[in-house]
């Protein structure tokens, strides 16, 4: 295949679901969970839920970066921004993020400097065209999004750029993983693996779930092709008993990842003992530092913040959305109280939660399951 739009030929989606249906036990129910959000979005955006049997669910993981960030983190950053002389910077789906009180939006509309940027560098650049301000990126992401971050420290590092520093939200995706796997709410047959986070990591970190938990992990590309062959892989494992990790994205993820991109964050970065995830409560070594090379960049070090644990709100139930325990219909105030426009939790707000998937794609689904 060449084109894009060859991974989303409906006539072989149709031909792969009908292995899949070969492949299924029919007295068996099969639970699979996709990590990542972007799966949840092509998922709910073809309708590949709708071509599956209906002892085959998938569900959902925390593989939404702005969705697992807690709101004292967010309070934090509204903090920071709020500041004399400094520049907040940060993605655009942050900016909506719900904290306690306040979101960064709503901070912007109340004098603070908050702008939008795409990437870590155009924050590099503002830092440089405003020598008199303190520019503060507020960084977030999986190890998908941590090697811009960790190059863009090391050109203001080279640079001596000291108006430049960083928040640094950027999490790992391993420790959910297990504990998602030692908790007893929720029981897996198998995981489509994150293939943005494996173009770096590699499939290698991967490798515990089958060794130690005996769940087969098939890790997936984004389109409708890409999705229905991973879930088909998984289900022939499951069937002749096998539990490994396969690479169905094999034409961007290298078994070995980036190893310079790997290199460079273990020169920038070090491990936090442990971090506060929105939902799933505090994971020991989930998240990332700045390194002591690298401290001078950090924020939290130049600026006074709250830095306290602040509870989600009752009515929100993104914890258990993003444990894969409920569906974000089953959540008491989706599509109600909570939309994309006025979010409630950060499962509705960010481009890649499942509740913005439901909300915007999954009404069929919805109506089917409700059945």
């Amino acid at each position: 295949m060449k084109y894009v739009d060859e991974y989303r030929d409906a006539q072989l989606g149709q031909a792969v679901a009908t292995q899949i249906l070969s492949e299924v036990d029919p007295d068996r129910h099969y639970k699979v969970m996709e990590v990542c959000g972007g799966h949840t979005h092509s998922i709910y955006k073809y309708g590949i839920d709708d071509l599956l049997p209906a002892n085959v669910e998938l569900v959902h993981g925390p593989g939404c970066p702005v969705c697992v960030i807690p709101m004292g983190r967010v309070d934090d950053g509204i903090a920071i921004a709020h500041h004399d002389g400094v520049i907040f910077t940060c993605f655009g789906d942050m900016m909506r993020v719900p904290g306690s009180e306040h979101t960064l939006l709503e901070a912007k509309a109340q004098g603070a400097d908050v702008r939008m940027v795409y990437s870590p560098l155009d924050a590099l650049r503002i830092a440089r065209e405003n020598p008199d301000r303190e520019v503060v990126f507020f960084a977030i992401g999986f190890e998908t999004t941590a090697p811009s971050t960790a190059l863009t420290l090391k050109r203001a590092k080279a640079e001596g750029l000291r108006n430049f520093s960083c928040v640094c939200n950027h999490v790992t995706i391993v420790p959910p993983l297990r504990a998602l796997l030692e908790s007893p709410d929720l029981r897996l047959d198998g995981f489509i693996g994150p293939g943005h986070v494996c173009t770096v990591v590699g499939a290698r970190p991967f490798h515990f779930i089958p060794a130690d938990y005996g769940r087969p992990v098939v890790i997936s590309g984004f389109e409708p092709l890409d999705i229905l062959q991973s879930i088909l892989m998984i289900l022939r494992q499951l069937r002749g008993g096998r539990h490994e990790v396969e690479n169905q994205y094999r034409r961007v993820v290298p078994d070995e990842g980036n190893l310079r991109a790997l290199q460079v964050m273990a020169e920038v970065f070090a491990l936090r003992p442990h971090f506060e995830w929105r939902g799933l409560g505090f994971i020991s070594q989930s998240a990332l530092r700045l390194s002591d090379a690298y401290a001078e960049f950090d924020a939290e070090q130049r600026f006074a913040t709250p830095s306290v644990r602040v509870a989600d709100p009752k009515a929100c139930q993104c914890g258990e959305v993003l444990k894969g325990v409920i569906k974000p219909w089953e959540c008491k105030v989706f599509g109600t109280a909570c939309t994309p426009e006025h979010a409630i939790g950060t499962c509705m707000v960010s481009p890649e939660g499942a509740c913005a998937a439901y909300y915007n794609f999954g009404r069929y689904a919805r109506q089917r399951e409700a059945v």
